[in-house]
């Protein structure tokens, strides 16, 4: 692809382009990548928060969720709870073939689901309708599966899809028992890849975690981002609620 779209910085080579540049993940248009340190630990809450955040400081937003698994047929549709959520979210109306460029039935690992159905998931159609979304809007909140190295096939994983859209990261910790472990590691991955740890959310996802508060503590002390916010554990969790405790502004651009 030799052409631009502001927001979006172009890469030559294959499907996977190991690295990018510190310098490459500070982006025109304003957008970010929400990964976590494992699948279940509110990436589409935080995303769907960001979503109504930027929302209400005038921009125009727009969440996308290139991979998907485990999802609902609906006449000749495949449609996914957390897709649905993000395009509830946002203030921008956009074809759910640009949000969700892939989607899969069953509740597996993608490329697993992938290769199930006979598809391969390529970086680059993904990276188009993320250029497609940029053009529609201020804000694209790219919600990523499972955590941060999660094959979407044999020869890339999610971290290749993070450098290949070059946004910085915005990291969902969900507190619980192996956290910090688990954080310590994917923000060191995601510096390795030369992008951008933007900030850091706390998620109380076990509401019964003890020492949540020195687990937290620990964290700010070895993490370089900042703590964007602490979201309390919640049955059901409000994403219009958690945008209120999200500042935007403190994210690392």
């Amino acid at each position: 692809m030799s052409r631009q779209t502001p927001g979006y910085r172009a890469h030559t080579g294959a499907n996977k382009p190991k690295t990018a540049s510190r310098r490459s993940s500070v982006v025109s248009r304003p957008g970010f990548f929400v990964t976590g340190t494992d699948t279940g630990v509110g990436k589409t809450l935080i995303a769907c928060a960001l979503l109504h955040a930027f929302a209400a400081r005038g921009h125009r937003a727009v969440g996308m969720k290139p991979v998907a698994s485990g999802a609902e047929r609906r006449g000749h549709e495949l449609v996914n709870d957390d897709v649905e959520q993000l395009m509830a979210a946002g203030n921008v109306t956009a074809p759910r073939s640009l949000v969700n460029p892939y989607c899969f039935e069953p509740a597996i690992a993608p490329h697993l689901a992938a290769e199930r159905a006979g598809v391969k998931i390529v970086l680059e159609h993904v990276e188009e309708s993320w250029c497609e979304l940029a053009a529609r809007a201020d804000v694209v909140i790219v919600e990523g599966v499972g955590g941060f190295r999660v094959p979407l096939g044999a020869d890339a994983d999610t971290a290749d899809l993070a450098a290949r859209l070059a946004l910085p990261i915005v990291l969902v910790v969900g507190l619980r028992l192996g956290c910090l472990n688990h954080a310590l590691l994917t923000a060191d991955a995601i510096t390795a890849r030369g992008l951008t740890l933007a900030g850091w959310i706390a998620n109380h996802v076990d509401p019964g975690m003890d020492a949540a508060d020195e687990n937290v503590r620990a964290l700010q002390r070895r993490i370089e981002a900042p703590l964007i916010a602490r979201v309390a554990h919640a049955t059901v969790p409000q994403p219009a609620a958690v945008a209120a405790l999200l500042d935007t502004r403190r994210l690392v651009p």
